[in-house]
């Protein structure tokens, strides 16, 4: 008999929340730390560490003039600079996606930083949104769109994001066609690597093979979750917990693909108006301003932390601060948690 799963009959509400941070912007990606430290994603151009005793800090990114860039490119960088995904390289430097240059990023825990990718065949990389580092080194890119204005992928009629690889081989795509590729995470085996398709409302999954290809591609879960999913993150079980944006909630796919909510803070009128000016292709950036919850409008991603890896944090694209709750199971540790050092 299989046991029982830790999420069975679990919710939470505003009333269950703390707060961690102050005066953040768009704090879109956390990470955290075996030490109890958060490092955020902040529209600052940089990344905000917040310390395990609550203090923080901005650093702020400065595209290092060692590797080859020119003091004007350097500030044309800083004035455009976006952070979006995040995720630790293995010795303990910043991989950042950024949403402003389109490129993919490594920062230095002191701010310096060098471009890591910015084309695939020959081709500006587009629209990068996330990035995942994975046991074996991998570097793991999503591109969300390939149109330079991004808000005109919001649309049920456009699927041009992929999913690529950068390993000893080099970078190539592994997976294209995607409806607003978003974040995403691998499995405990390593065995799935499950993708967010946030115009699509619904998570594909690709099995990846031992030279990174993709040998099966599938839905997992509900073909339509009833909200733009963002980020996820797996726990201890196999729950995948997820974000739908612009209607926050944070859900929950069971291993069988079920679909638990955990948190709501949606109102139902304004997520009706949403829906239908999606189905119509009628998203204006106007309409996307006018949503969003009271608790950290925009919910983004989910990220587990803390000692016990059972705190579970919120990031937001219009919060300036993170929101904070217990599970009752721990998250599954991501590559970066038993680096050295």
């Amino acid at each position: 008999m299989a046991p029982a799963n830790p999420i069975d009959g679990f919710t939470v509400t505003a009333a269950n929340l703390s707060y961690i941070g102050e005066g953040l912007q768009r704090p879109e990606c956390i990470l955290a730390e075996r030490d109890g430290s958060l490092w955020s994603a902040d529209a600052r151009g940089g990344v905000v560490h917040i310390r395990p005793d609550g203090t923080q800090h901005l650093i702020a990114q400065a595209l290092d003039t060692r590797f080859g860039a020119t003091q004007d490119e350097a500030a044309r960088f800083t004035s455009g600079t976006l952070p979006n995904g995040l995720a630790f390289d293995a010795d303990g430097s910043i991989l950042i996606s950024n949403f402003g240059t389109d490129r993919l990023e490594r920062m230095t825990r002191d701010g310096q930083t060098e471009v890591v990718l910015d084309q695939i065949d020959g081709q500006p990389v587009g629209k990068v949104n996330f990035v995942l580092r994975d046991g074996k080194g991998r570097i793991w890119i999503t591109v969300s769109t390939r149109i330079t204005n991004w808000m005109d992928a919001i649309s049920p009629k456009i699927a041009d994001g992929y999913v690529a690889v950068l390993d000893g081989q080099g970078a190539r795509i592994v997976a294209d066609g995607f409806a607003f590729t978003n974040e995403i995470r691998f499995d405990a085996a390593e065995e799935w690597l499950y993708v967010v398709e946030t115009t699509a409302r619904r998570i594909t999954r690709l099995r990846i093979g031992e030279g990174a290809q993709v040998e099966a591609r599938e839905v997992f879960g509900p073909s339509d979750t009833g909200g733009f999913i963002d980020g996820i993150a797996f726990d201890a079980h196999g729950n995948l917990w997820g974000t739908h944006v612009m209607t926050d909630r944070v859900f929950a796919l069971t291993p069988e693909g079920e679909m638990r909510v955990i948190l709501d803070d949606t109102d139902p009128v304004k997520t009706a108006e949403l829906n239908a000016a999606f189905e119509a292709d009628a998203i204006t950036p106007e309409l996307l301003l006018s949503h969003g919850g009271t608790i950290a409008p925009w919910f983004a991603s989910v990220t587990f932390g803390g000692l016990d890896l059972r705190n579970v944090y919120i990031g937001s694209l219009r919060g300036n601060r993170i929101p904070m709750f217990r599970s009752p199971v721990a998250g599954l540790p991501m590559a970066h948690w038993n680096d050295a050092g």
